[in-house]
């Protein structure tokens, strides 16, 4: 009886060895096969990104189709490259040049019609088109964004609906954003943005730009020409619901494409006095500011004609402007 009952104990011992070898050896190839799956997953994300990234390759404007479409597309770059000089010589008089736009063009912050890399381009924009814009509290249509510069960075009339003028520029956007995809990674867009602005020293950013700045933006900021040196405040520069009004975007710009032949040689302190003391200068007030971001985020470092105030009369709290909340 004893002997039985050892010899059972013993068969199952045997058993429970097999058992464990063989779930083991499943339980390894599980893990194994998971291990695969996390690898191929990880690979295929990584490509996947990487089809999504593209390179900075425009096409020649030298490769313009024949035809109404490459007409429009070379009177679209016409239009960007020198918008204000090309608008106001089509208006019926010199005044409703003026009030149709100021003395800057899309090249004056987008070099060579946003074309040159390194100088806030434009290249892929049609891509990212429709999107949403906090300001706007909407998801807006290239058209729509286009105009939204009209009447603040251009501080002038937006196009009306069947512009051919508009659409020319869209058939241009189009045109550079050839062969890249919607959702592709652009690098080189939207990067003009510093996201801890210093507190600024708005004397100190006066004499940076008294010894750097006025040869090609004069000494009153009225600028040079809109290719040249574009004004920087005054009647023919850009109002205070543009998003280089805010501290955080001059400061990014500055810094990013300022002085040229010297991009990003500043540090965030010189560039933060310099957007300081340009932004609080007179320049033209936009109309619409209680529209502009509905859903609520309303950034503070927007330099309107009250922060402009108070930087002349020194009560201005800069920790306030520039708290992170203003990002």
């Amino acid at each position: 009886m004893s002997r039985g009952y050892s010899l059972v104990i013993g068969i199952l011992f045997i058993l429970s060895l097999i058992f464990i070898v063989v779930l083991g050896d499943r339980l390894g190839e599980e893990i194994e096969r998971a291990d695969r799956n996390m690898t191929q997953n990880a690979q295929n994300n990584a490509s996947s990104k990487e089809a999504l990234t593209v390179a900075y390759n425009p096409p020649s404007l030298e490769n313009v189709p024949d035809g109404p479409q490459g007409e429009a597309i070379l009177r679209g770059h016409e239009l960007v490259n020198d918008t204000s000089k090309v608008l106001r010589q089509d208006a019926a008089s010199a005044e409703d040049g003026q009030k149709r736009i100021n003395e800057l063009s899309c090249s004056s912050c987008h070099a060579g019609a946003g074309l040159e890399e390194d100088s806030s381009p434009l290249v892929g924009v049609a891509a990212k088109y429709p999107n949403f814009i906090a300001r706007s509290g909407d998801i807006v249509t290239l058209e729509e964004r286009i105009n939204g510069c009209m009447v603040r960075s251009m501080n002038g009339e937006a196009f009306v609906e069947d512009d051919e003028d508009l659409d020319a520029m869209i058939a241009y956007f189009k045109y550079i954003s050839e062969g890249i995809p919607v959702g592709a990674e652009l690098p080189w867009l939207a990067q003009n943005e510093m996201k801890e602005v210093p507190t600024p020293d708005v004397a100190a950013g006066e004499e940076k730009f008294q010894q750097s700045c006025i040869s090609c933006h004069a000494q009153d900021g009225s600028g040079t020409g809109a290719l040249t040196g574009p004004a920087l405040w005054g009647d023919g520069s850009f109002n205070d619901g543009a998003g280089l009004a805010r501290m955080s975007k001059m400061a990014g710009y500055i810094q990013n494409n300022m002085p040229k032949g010297q991009e990003k040689s500043l540090t965030d302190q010189e560039a933060s006095n310099l957007a300081a003391f340009i932004l609080s200068q007179d320049r033209p007030e936009f109309k619409k500011h209680e529209g502009d971001w509905p859903g609520g985020g309303k950034p503070k470092d927007l330099m309107t004609k009250d922060l402009r105030q108070q930087v002349k009369d020194g009560t201005i709290k800069w920790d306030e402007v520039l708290s992170k909340s203003a990002k």
